[in-house]
């Protein structure tokens, strides 16, 4: 099967750590895949080396103008995209995100999450992505649910996988250093931006000072194609009249993550929107203590080897728990859960659904999601579902 994956860049954001690791699972599964993206900045390759057999079709984007606002950019990275992907040499054209979807045409496409904008031209582009496509794809029964209540569609459930290996064997040598040069320290992944919830977590950082004045809060991440600049400018006034000083270090390199990750003394992952946690799950695969917001698709995930926090408050006190508390059983029971996802899985089921579609006589969005988990584990009863959406006018 000739499959086209597309992603809107070759930065280490979710969405595309995503579509590697999926495209490189699928054709070590036999089949003959393309990832196509957008090389933004000059960038000619991926952020991190990616399986030869996987082809890689880089569309150069140029820096726009200094003006160019974000909803110009998105736009632009659309038409782009669409200029140069050419669909006929696929059996499967799969979206991952949506850009990708506005560019593919008929497709294929991945829900990771919702988001909810109210710049004209991303809310046009993002319900264009949600509603074009013949067929969906959630990483998260939450997050299909969201799709159900809000516009009617029935998504298939693919869970994430995760590089477990990676971060379950890092070189101790490795986290040594990152423990020498930093102490003892709280990680979170992911950046400064309203949706990963960054200034609930600087106040929660100054509170549990008062109890862990050792303690650093380290933040790793954060290349966006969103302008997050007067949110990041907030976020270090009140760094300041807080009086405390994280380290940000931006993207950190992928050979270089895995141990950054296994050395931390706990991982804070308080997302306000969020589809899986993949970043999350590589922390339990480490063996980390793992804090995450009370979000409906994050019980179904992580519970329950995972602490839950509803704001800042609530945050400070499991991260000082986390702290305190050394609980191999919970570490173990994260461990065992991470080890379940896996790429070579996530890859089977993705075949499985296009060939369903291939063969199905009916419009494939409407078959209804067939959710199965690693295992056979199934979400915790009496969890909710997700609230419902008003779908955007």
């Amino acid at each position: 099967m000739k499959i086209a994956l597309l992603t809107y860049s070759t930065k280490p954001r979710g969405g595309v750590v995503h579509t590697l690791a999926l495209a490189e699972a699928l054709t070590a599964a036999g089949q003959d895949v393309t990832v196509w993206t957008l090389g933004r900045g000059g960038d000619t390759g991926f952020f991190r080396a990616v399986d030869p057999r996987v082809r890689q079709r880089i569309v150069p984007f140029l820096d726009g103008p200094p003006q160019e606002t974000v909803g110009e950019r998105v736009l632009r990275s659309v038409a782009t995209l669409r200029d140069a992907f050419d669909p006929r040499p696929y059996d499967v054209v799969h979206a991952q995100d949506c850009i990708t979807a506005n560019a593919a045409g008929r497709c294929v496409r991945t829900v990771h999450h919702i988001d909810h904008f109210t710049t004209p031209q991303l809310a046009a582009c993002h319900e264009k992505a949600i509603t074009e496509p013949y067929a969906h794809i959630c990483v998260s029964a939450a997050v299909a649910a969201e799709l159900a209540d809000g516009w009617g569609i029935k998504a298939e459930v693919i869970p994430n996988g995760v590089a477990y290996e990676r971060f379950a064997r890092t070189d101790p040598a490795a986290r040594a250093r990152w423990r020498e040069r930093l102490g003892r320290y709280i990680l979170t992944v992911g950046g400064i931006e309203p949706r990963k919830g960054s200034l609930d977590l600087l106040e929660a950082y100054a509170q549990l000072r008062a109890v862990a004045p050792d303690v650093r809060l380290v933040i790793a991440g954060g290349e966006t194609l969103f302008d997050y600049r007067d949110y990041r400018a907030r976020w270090e006034a009140r760094a300041a009249e807080l009086a405390v000083d994280p380290v940000v270090f931006g993207p950190v390199s992928d050979a270089d993550l895995p141990a950054l990750v296994a050395a931390a003394a706990a991982f804070a992952f308080p997302s306000v929107k969020e589809g899986f946690g993949l970043a999350a799950m590589e922390a339990l695969a480490a063996g980390v203590p793992l804090v995450v917001r009370d979000l409906p698709v994050l019980r179904e995930v992580f519970a329950p080897p995972a602490r839950f926090a509803t704001d800042a408050r609530s945050l400070a006190t499991e991260l000082a728990t986390a702290l305190a508390i050394d609980d191999p059983a919970r570490r173990e029971a994260g461990r065992r859960l991470a080890a379940r996802y896996t790429w070579a899985e996530a890859a089977h089921r993705h075949l499985g659904f296009y060939r369903a579609l291939a063969s199905s006589p009916v419009t494939p969005a409407a078959a209804g999601p067939r959710v199965t988990w690693p295992d056979q584990a199934q979400p915790h009863d009496g969890e909710e579902r997700g609230a419902k959406l008003a779908r955007p006018a």
